[in-house]
């Protein structure tokens, strides 16, 4: 789809007022490029292991999930997607099974001067908090997870012009993907995620799409700021989630 320049500029300015980020230590606040970001903790570096588990002590999503989100009464049903993107949906999924979401606001919902996001996922509420794990008593953050088209295996850590990579993620930002909020740092995703309220390919190479709204996307639109998660459930696909 060509992008008029008009458009292009909206996309600047929402790329500069509006971060997606979702680690401690730029999760609230837009990034400089107009993405979604988070803010918070210094981020801290994630250990690497094999080409075939990039990073050990991830949760991993092998195959496909089904989590099912209420807010406000109304259900969204998000398709996961560990096919193209494991350790981003295994860490969604994980949170979801743990209740982590359970209760927690969206703080940020951007549909001025044209739709964008809606973004959750903070203990804190205000952008700049993450999951802490019990078992390490840090945040957990996850590495940039992005496969390119034709590709059978995902790149890490580098967002697409720093990988010099001249092909589509397979994970779009299509209206009702569902992706990783982080910092500037590319490997600082932690909890926070968002919807995208419309098609936003200026986002695709930058952010790590983990899945789709499949059903209640009317629900994700009447999301207003403040709203509560009431529930998030996995409903199917548990056992492919690899802890």
């Amino acid at each position: 789809m060509k992008i008029r320049p008009k458009y292009w500029v909206i996309s600047l300015m929402l790329l500069s007022a509006l971060a997606i980020a979702g680690c401690s230590d730029s999760l609230s606040a837009p990034d400089s490029d107009g993405s979604p970001s988070a803010t918070g903790a210094t981020p801290s570096p994630v250990a690497s292991a094999d080409p075939n588990r990039p990073f050990n002590g991830l949760p991993i999503l092998e195959g496909k999930a089904t989590v099912v989100m209420t807010v406000k009464g109304s259900p969204i049903t998000i398709s996961v997607d560990g096919t193209k993107a494991p350790v981003t949906a295994g860490n969604f999924v994980d949170l979801v099974e743990r209740g982590f979401y359970d209760g927690l606001t969206f703080h940020r919902v951007v549909r001025e001067p044209q739709p964008f996001v809606v973004q959750g996922g903070d203990p804190l509420g205000n952008g700049t908090g993450g999951f802490i794990d019990p078992a390490t008593g840090q945040e957990r953050q996850i590495p940039l997870e992005i496969t390119p088209q034709e590709e059978s295996e995902p790149i890490y850590s580098q967002t697409f012009p720093v990988a010099q990579i001249n092909k589509p993620p397979e994970l779009q930002h299509t209206r009702g993907a569902v992706a990783m909020a982080r910092s500037q740092f590319p490997d600082s995703a932690s909890s926070q995620f968002y919807f995208t309220l419309a098609d936003l390919s200026f986002l695709d190479g930058n952010y790590a799409v983990f899945g789709y709204v499949t059903e209640g996307m009317e629900g994700v639109d009447a999301i207003q700021q403040g709203d509560q998660i009431d529930s998030a459930t996995v409903t199917q696909g548990l056992e492919n989630l690899k802890r």
